[in-house]
């Protein structure tokens, strides 16, 4: 049986004094492994990408160093990411060193239990009171709402299997909904208990933009429910509000042809606004179904610079 090619997925941003021991632990981790690194440098401004090729030489693994020209986020950072994977199995891997690489072959080991996306649980979080609270009122919230209920959504430890990694397209902040995104289209996800250690290096980038998480994942449920056919949900209220001011108007018009007044009723305007609302929320469906039929595929991040580094066996 052929060994399976093992894809280790790096998002960075200022993560410059953590990516040599980075490097080392990952390669201790995949020793017993065919595997190859993707790092993308998410615009960083302290030297993360000088740094990762000046380490090039002690990467004794396949590696491809990507560079974006601006900060884009970590949605971004993973997307470009996954298209350079040729691994048949996918590692999600932040750099900040709170993630232990050799917990990624206990999920690489799960996904061999039928699953195509399993999460690493951060069981035992080393994060501040505040970090955790929000944490916890997060996955909450995302399970009631998608009916994936997972102990830690938002883990940036995951390992999946490559059809996966092609498939769910990300951006925005969407990376924190990738097992309700993988859900959706119809994959097995699934969790294991990881070790989480403190950080060791720089400072957390948690920001305020996770208070808009809602709105994100009000876009998730969207597009994991109604993402390739819109029409779906424009369509119905559409085609009710357009019924509705029809039956008002052909109502008044029999009235009007029997003689009697109906230029100062308000059913009149509410007719006509009623058929002029559904004519529009039906040609919103129609033209997000145009929309969806040209394009498959979400703009490309701005790629400043491309290394791929393979050392010989």
């Amino acid at each position: 049986m052929k060994q399976r090619k093992v894809s280790i997925v790096v998002p960075l941003f200022n993560e410059k004094e953590s990516l040599g021991e980075l490097v080392d632990a990952v390669t201790r981790a995949f020793r017993g492994y065919v595997f190859e690194c993707v790092f993308v440098d998410d615009g960083s401004t302290d030297g993360s990408f000088q740094k990762l090729v000046a380490l090039r030489k002690k990467m004794n693994f396949q590696a491809t160093l990507v560079r974006l020209r601006r900060r884009s986020g970590k949605s971004a950072a993973l997307s470009e990411g996954f298209r350079h994977i040729t691994g048949d199995v996918v590692v999600t891997l932040d750099a900040d060193l709170q993630d232990d690489p050799f917990e990624a072959t206990k999920l690489i080991k799960k996904l061999d239990e039928g699953f195509d996306l399993v999460v690493g649980w951060r069981r035992k979080r080393r994060d501040s009171g505040g970090k955790l609270g929000v944490s916890h009122l997060f996955n909450w919230g995302v399970a009631m709402a998608s009916g994936v209920r997972l102990h830690d959504m938002n883990s940036g430890l995951k390992a999946m299997k490559s059809d996966v990694a092609k498939e769910i397209h990300l951006y925005g902040e969407l990376h924190r909904f990738v097992p309700v995104l993988a859900y959706a289209r119809g994959f097995k996800v699934g969790e294991t208990p990881i070790v989480h250690h403190p950080r060791k290096y720089g400072t957390s980038k948690f920001g305020f933009e996770r208070i808009f998480a809602a709105f994100d994942l009000l876009t998730t449920l969207f597009l994991a429910g109604f993402g390739t056919r819109p029409l779906m949900i424009f369509g119905p209220p559409g085609v009710l509000l357009i019924a509705t001011g029809t039956f008002a108007i052909g109502y008044l018009s029999v009235l009007h042809f029997m003689g009697q007044s109906i230029g100062t009723r308000p059913l009149l305007l509410f007719g006509v606004l009623f058929v002029l609302f559904g004519l529009q929320l039906l040609s919103t469906g129609l033209l997000g179904e145009l929309i969806t039929s040209i394009s498959t595929n979400q703009r490309r991040s701005p790629v400043s610079e491309i290394i791929t580094y393979e050392y010989n066996h």
